[in-house]
């Protein structure tokens, strides 16, 4: 298999390269409850997800991709890499795959193709065949990079065969619905950068709604493709699911609480708390009240200020997630990689905090700052992962 896509050029080198978030420290306030914890920015790879084309999209789990049909409008491709991507996820919905394999394979031909058919300059037969750009990545070919134990020149450069052998692939990796992308894609590509996958989960997801109706937003339950119904373990197709099974019982950014950033879920103390998302571990700490005391083991109260015990997750497309008042120390630490409805902590009542409930927080372009603030309900149902709203 490639160690990388074969795509010729400064302009794929670059985005090969532009992987890694970086976390710059500065001195903002946390905005749980008007806590007193750091904030710091983080740079991440994303796109424009304020689509309206999506934002009124309905799910249909029975919704078949046209392979020849008016193509929607993504900044980040143009319609002949859409089509291929169509291509793609027909070949998933023939195999009657569930729609978390075609994110996973789009968000891999994105990384090794750019969704472009690729000819080798190192093949010459290749040259021959209909192609949309020239690589030189060893001798692999197509849409996935496929080297010749995948196939002949001829499948390699056809692109509803190398998804095919991608799946069949995909399949064979264990508990690949419930595994990062990340993983799962790295098992079957064998790349030289198996990191490099994730950052395109988020902008799959959306190009798997807006060409298979909103089928990111299921979640495999008995075998049935469900809409709307990602939480804690079970994992929608998007790769996102509900921190917790409880409702909002305090909005965001409400009349009365107007500095309220995230909004606050129902939970009795102990319940667990999943990762809304595979991610990496930005924050795992007891944040200090009001009067600069850092006493997490113990229940908080109204103006007490501090989020208590609290972790933040980085996610790909720059997101970031927050859950506050935990019982407990988190489960995670700084730094640690976390998978999609891993158990990250229990919640809790600790620090500004009335009784026991989850607060929970999304930001957007890796902004943990009130300006980066995002309203979870809406985000979380367009992603197949509505609060308090699962079956």
């Amino acid at each position: 298999m490639t160690a990388g896509p074969a795509v010729a050029g400064q302009v794929r080198r670059k985005l090969r390269l532009g992987v890694v978030a970086t976390a710059v420290a500065s001195v903002l306030a946390l905005l749980c409850c008007v806590g007193g914890a750091g904030a710091f920015l983080l740079t991440e790879l994303g796109g424009d997800e304020d689509d309206p084309k999506l934002a009124a999209l309905n799910c249909d789990p029975a919704y078949q991709v046209n392979l020849t049909g008016d193509m929607p409008r993504f900044a980040e491709y143009g319609e002949r890499q859409l089509r291929n991507a169509a291509v793609i996820i027909k070949v998933g919905q023939d195999m009657k795959l569930p729609a978390r394999g075609w994110v996973i394979a789009l968000a891999t031909a994105m990384q090794e193709s750019a969704l472009r058919n690729l000819a080798n300059s190192t093949v010459p037969a290749s040259l021959a065949l209909p192609h949309e750009g020239v690589g030189a990545d060893h001798d692999s070919l197509g849409l996935f990079q496929q080297r010749p134990g995948w196939g002949s020149v001829e499948q390699r450069m056809t692109p509803s065969y190398t998804a095919r052998k991608f799946y069949q692939k995909m399949v064979q990796v264990p508990n690949w619905q419930q595994r990062p992308l990340t993983v799962v894609a790295q098992r079957v590509q064998v790349s030289a950068y198996p990191d490099a996958y994730a950052k395109h989960e988020e902008l799959a997801g959306r190009i798997v709604d807006a060409l298979a109706g909103g089928a990111a937003r299921t979640v495999e339950i008995a075998g049935k493709a469900v809409c709307d119904a990602a939480a804690g373990d079970r994992i929608a197709a998007s790769g996102w699911t509900a921190p917790l099974p409880g409702g909002v019982v305090s909005g965001f950014r409400t009349t009365a609480r107007p500095s309220h950033h995230g909004v606050d879920l129902a939970a009795s103390k102990g319940t667990p708390i999943h990762a809304a998302s595979a991610g990496r571990v930005l924050v795992a700490r007891c944040d200090p009240d009001r009067s600069g005391r850092k006493d997490c083991d113990r229940d908080g109260w109204p103006n007490k200020g501090g989020c208590g015990w609290f972790v933040d997750i980085l996610h790909a497309g720059g997101f970031i997630t927050r859950y506050c008042h935990m019982v407990e120390r988190p489960r995670v630490v700084p730094g640690q990689s976390v998978a999609a409805g891993e158990v990250i902590g229990l919640s809790g009542s600790s620090g500004n905090s009335s009784g026991p409930h989850l607060h929970f927080e999304v930001h957007k372009n890796g902004d943990r700052s009130s300006n980066g603030a995002d309203n979870p309900v809406p985000f979380m149902r367009k992603r197949g992962a509505p609060l308090g709203e699962t079956e």
